[in-house]
C-alpha cells in the first residue's frame, strides 16, 4: 500500500508541475498576441486553435507520464494498453475493460482525480483567453465607431 501511495503522490505532483509549466508557457507566449491589434476574425481563430492544440499537447504529455509509469511498473502488458488505460482514466471515462493489478488499483482513481483537476485548469485558462480575445476584438469595433 505504501508504494502505491508514494507513486500516486509523486505522479500527481509531477503532473501538476507539467501542467503549471505548460500553462505558464501558454500565458507567456500566446496571450501577449491578443494585445496585438488588429484582432480580426482569422487572427482570433488562429489564436484560439493554437490554445486548444497546446492544451491537448499538455494533457497528452501528462497521460504519457502515467502510461510510462504503468508500463515500467508492470501494471499493464504493453504500451498500447498503458496509454489507452491512462487516457480513459485521466479523462474520467473509465470503461473498465482494463484494470490495474490489485496492489496498484488506487492509482486509477488518483489519476482520474488529477486528470479532471488539470482539465478544469485548462478550461479556466481557455475561457480567460477567450475573454481576452473577445475584448480585444470588440475594442477594435468600438474604436472604429469612435474614430
Amino acid at each position: 500500500m505504501l508504494p502505491t501511495i508514494l507513486a500516486a503522490s509523486v505522479l500527481a505532483a509531477i503532473t501538476a508541475l507539467v501542467h503549471a509549466v505548460g500553462l505558464g508557457a501558454l500565458i507567456n507566449f500566446l496571450l501577449p498576441g491578443v494585445a496585438q491589434l488588429p484582432m480580426d476574425y482569422w487572427r482570433s481563430t488562429r489564436l484560439l486553435v493554437g490554445v486548444v492544440w497546446a492544451l491537448l499537447l499538455i494533457h497528452a504529455i501528462e497521460i504519457a507520464l502515467w502510461a510510462m509509469f504503468y508500463l515500467a511498473a508492470g501494471c499493464l502488458p504493453d504500451a498500447e494498453s498503458a496509454f489507452y488505460f491512462s487516457g480513459v482514466t485521466y479523462a474520467t471515462i473509465g470503461y473498465g475493460d482494463l484494470v490495474l493489478p490489485e496492489p496498484w488499483r488506487m492509482l486509477g482513481p488518483v489519476e482520474g482525480l488529477v486528470g479532471i483537476l488539470m482539465c478544469g485548469l485548462s478550461t479556466a485558462l481557455f475561457f480567460a483567453f477567450l475573454g481576452r480575445v473577445y475584448v480585444a476584438k470588440h475594442k477594435i469595433r468600438f474604436d472604429r465607431l469612435q474614430g
